[in-house]
């Protein structure tokens, strides 16, 4: 099977659960960055189906919208549960987890000077929902006794998260079992300990 191609800028951004998803499945990823000098110029923006990227090609097939790779990914990987209750569960974790990604996005390139001290104050009310749902679950994921792909976006937002507020996991056991136990698994450790995926920043505007 040919790798997957990413077209996206030089950052994690939207797709440090899809790298984290690919590399724990050992699966190659070719990547093209993208500068901002050449998203100005406006060709790469007007192939784009919204305007946007990232950009992910599986063969012949080309996708727009990272939650829509996500999902592509967890059918092919067996990251999508063992049968349709279990799916569309993993459809409102990984909900969930966008809905928090949002607020975080919004805050990173929007409130961060006036917001980020209220964001991490109330950050423990976004994390409790995950926190019961991953002390109910026991099996360590959201959903099931498997990994899936929204346990992939979980913990790549958590990454981020933690370094907003390195201490934000540390009143939830199950939140912090969950990212330790994530981080260790062989194959995402060597992605996260790798050069190529360290160097890379959080954010586009450097806020992190």
């Amino acid at each position: 099977m040919p790798p997957y191609t990413l077209t996206y800028f030089a950052i994690k951004g939207r797709c440090g659960a899809l790298r984290i998803l690919l590399a724990d499945n050992g699966q190659q990823l070719n990547e093209n960055m993208v500068t901002y000098e050449e998203w100005m110029k406006g060709d790469i923006k007007a192939s784009c189906v919204f305007g946007q990227l990232p950009k992910f090609q599986d063969g012949d097939l080309v996708l727009f919208q990272s939650t829509a790779m996500l999902r592509h990914l967890g059918r092919k990987h067996g990251a999508y549960g063992k049968n349709d209750s279990e799916a569309s569960l993993i459809d409102m974790m990984n909900d969930g987890v966008e809905d928090l990604r949002l607020k975080y996005i919004k805050l990173i390139y929007q409130e961060y000077e006036a917001g980020k001290e209220a964001f991490i104050k109330d950050l423990p009310n976004h994390l409790k929902p995950f926190e019961a749902i991953l002390a109910k679950n026991k099996s360590g994921f959201l959903v099931g006794d498997q990994i899936s792909f929204a346990d992939y976006n979980l913990f790549d937002l958590l990454l981020n998260l933690k370094v907003l507020c390195p201490t934000c996991p540390d009143t939830f056991p199950a939140l912090k079992s969950f990212v330790d136990k994530t981080a260790a698994r062989p194959k995402v450790k060597a992605l996260l300990e790798s050069d190529d995926f360290k160097k890379l920043p959080i954010n586009g505007n450097g806020k992190q």
